[in-house]
């Protein structure tokens, strides 16, 4: 069973509210947390999160500018520091000191962040979709170049982000170029392109982020996005998904993670670019899986 509920958060100019889904026993000690990636939301998760929810409470939020969550009114307060004290704020008020992390794409930039946070960080196991703590600027500006294949999808977002819809059947065809995230059945290309819109005054859709969210990803592009001393810092197992058609996740960054956490699980998926869509049977399987084994390694100790 799935619930929706919301919660105040502060940022420069005021507050706003967040809004999460949470799946399972709410009184279940063992904890999921899964966000989603760069123009996503909290709904990419529901395949994965009804499959889970038997052994695990998963708490699925919207990040600011994303979803079901509010938008802000000042686009420069749109930054990872929003996101991480939004996120610390939620387990705060969900009083929650110890949860798995399941992060794609930004979403895995934010738990690795929170997961080499010390003396002691909530993150016990650490799960990264498609996401290493290195981003070239090259490939930034591929996006604005229109030059790299593995970035068509966003570059497309990138370009009409107020883009409207006349129906959810247009939304699904427009979503399509995410092509790169895998083979999906059309179901689940449905359910993607309900919940990625949001309807306008005048009844056609938009997706359902705030544009004003680019800014984050424009002052990335004049340098490398360098996270190396936040991932040594990470003590957590690991367990990295890789799409091997991704252009953010090369073999070189993965190889240099194994570096420092040679204890690291990698699962590279065929093609598959950027990112697993984490919706199918075998992907779910695969995070399942090494979830209970971790567990059953704790109780061991």
């Amino acid at each position: 069973m799935m619930t929706s509920q919301r919660l105040t958060c502060s940022h420069p100019h005021g507050t706003h509210n967040i809004s999460y889904t949470q799946w399972g026993e709410p009184d279940n000690p063992q904890i999921l947390f899964c966000v989603h990636g760069f123009t996503r939301n909290s709904r990419d998760f529901d395949y994965l999160a009804a499959d889970l929810a038997s052994d695990y409470r998963v708490l699925c939020p919207d990040l600011v500018g994303h979803g079901d969550s509010d938008w802000l009114s000042h686009p420069k307060d749109y930054h990872y520091a929003q996101y991480l004290a939004d996120m610390l704020g939620l387990l705060a008020h969900l009083n929650l000191s110890s949860v798995n992390w399941l992060g794609t794409s930004m979403g895995g930039l934010i738990g690795m962040s929170l997961a080499a946070r010390q003396p002691q960080s909530p993150i016990k196991r650490l799960i990264l979709n498609d996401i290493g703590p290195a981003i070239p600027k090259k490939l930034i500006f591929a996006l604005f170049a229109r030059k790299n294949f593995n970035l068509e999808w966003l570059f497309k977002i990138f370009k009409q982000p107020h883009k409207n819809f006349a129906s959810l059947y247009e939304v699904e065809q427009f979503l399509r170029g995410y092509a790169q995230v895998g083979q999906l059945t059309d179901a689940q290309w449905q359910q993607l392109s309900q919940h990625s819109t949001r309807i306008t005054q005048d009844g056609n859709y938009r997706l359902a982020f705030d544009s004003n969210i680019f800014k984050l990803f424009q002052s990335l592009a004049d340098k490398d996005v360098d996270l190396w001393s936040i991932w040594e810092a990470v003590s957590c197992p690991v367990l990295l998904l890789h799409g091997k058609q991704s252009a953010l996740l090369t073999t070189e960054t993965i190889a240099r993670m194994r570096v420092s956490h040679p204890n690291m699980q990698v699962i590279t998926f065929p093609g598959i670019g950027h990112a697993p869509a984490l919706m199918n049977k075998e992907q779910i399987q695969i995070v399942k899986q090494w979830l209970q084994l971790h567990a059953a390694k704790t109780q061991l100790k």
